[in-house]
């Protein structure tokens, strides 16, 4: 079972689902303009930590399409911090853009430099699928019984460039009769829940329900809830994971109630530079993503707001990581992986 691609590249274009306007509407923004994908990534039109490093890496590359060789490198590297200052959290937009740097800085005098970068945007593309095959193989692992499970935010594949990170591991798992059930938080504040991953589980045709953020201890508290399981944009080497604003309240409830809490994400993800969360950049966003939504206005737009985009579970509170390579037990230890 398969699921609208979050991103495409046909005829020397970019192709994003505008993911803002699901599951209301299915529009598509077609473009070979890096500002243009820019924009995308900030207006979270195109989200998701591999889906964010994807379309970067094709912005990058597709910066060079238009422009005369001797402005190469000026045109390079406005476009490379342009993309770079989009999204602070989610490591796989900077393992993207540098992968992309390196063929530059080491092919740039040649003729077909355009061509070589593309091909590496399409490498790193083609990666991800890859990885988020592995992560739904290696994610059987963890059921036992078929199981009643809850999820936050969007991890499937309009998270990726492939099939998605948890939401591929509950694919797979439904796929083998391993899941009862999906419990999707809506996710606030921007619904990514309600509007995504609810479009995806029922394109999908997997049992599920949304719920506010908020019932997620009373589903738990009601024996309602088998295991608990999300993406990540950031893994520290330690293991403390960055992820969507409510992931960590998530966390303690399983530990309060002794539900296991595992995280999906490709190795990516991991930022070997990063000891642990407390060295982790986290997002603000704009407020009127609070006060607003969907362009109407919800609460007097005067009131102060805070608004950061993701939080972070300490390891200690994660039952374990699950990746391409492996499932990871704590202690973590990601250095060498």
């Amino acid at each position: 079972m398969k699921t609208q691609p979050a991103i495409e590249f046909k005829n020397e274009q970019l192709h994003i689902i505008n993911q803002t306007r699901l599951p209301l509407f299915e529009e598509f923004i077609i473009t070979d303009d890096y500002e243009r994908i820019a924009i995308a990534i900030e207006r979270l039109e195109v989200r998701g930590a591999p889906a964010i490093g994807v379309t970067a890496a094709y912005g990058l590359a597709l910066s060079l399409k238009k422009i005369s060789k001797e402005k190469y490198s000026d045109v390079f590297e406005k476009a490379y911090h342009r993309l770079a200052s989009t999204r602070p959290t989610a490591v796989n937009l900077f393992f993207a853009l540098n992968e992309i740097k390196k063929v530059f800085d080491e092919k740039k005098n040649e003729t077909d430099i355009y061509n070589l970068l593309i091909s590496k945007a399409v490498s790193i593309h083609q990666n991800d699928i890859d990885l988020c095959d592995g992560i739904a193989n290696n994610g059987l692992k963890i059921f036992s019984k078929k199981s009643r499970v809850l999820t936050h935010c969007n991890a499937g594949a309009l998270a990726t460039s492939g099939d998605g990170t948890a939401l591929n591991v509950i694919r797979n798992a439904f796929e083998k009769g391993l899941i009862e059930h999906v419990h999707v938080d809506e996710t606030r504040p921007l619904l990514q829940g309600s509007r995504l991953t609810a479009w995806e589980l029922n394109k999908l045709g997997i049992p599920f329900s949304i719920n506010t953020d908020s019932t997620s201890a009373f589903l738990m508290q009601q024996n309602k809830i088998d295991l608990v399981i999300t993406g990540a944009d950031r893994i520290a080497v330690n293991g403390d994971t960055a992820n969507k604003i409510g992931t960590y309240n998530l966390a303690v409830l399983c530990h309060y109630h002794k539900i296991p809490f595992y995280i999906a994400a490709p190795t990516t993800t991991i930022d070997k530079n990063c000891k642990s969360g407390k060295e982790i950049k986290i997002e603000l966003r704009n407020k009127h993503e609070l006060n607003f939504f969907d362009g109407k206005q919800i609460t007097k737009e005067e009131y102060p707001a805070y608004t950061p985009a993701f939080d972070i579970t300490p390891n200690k509170l994660i039952t374990a990581i699950i990746t391409e390579k492996s499932i990871h037990n704590p202690p973590f230890d990601f250095k060498n992986v």
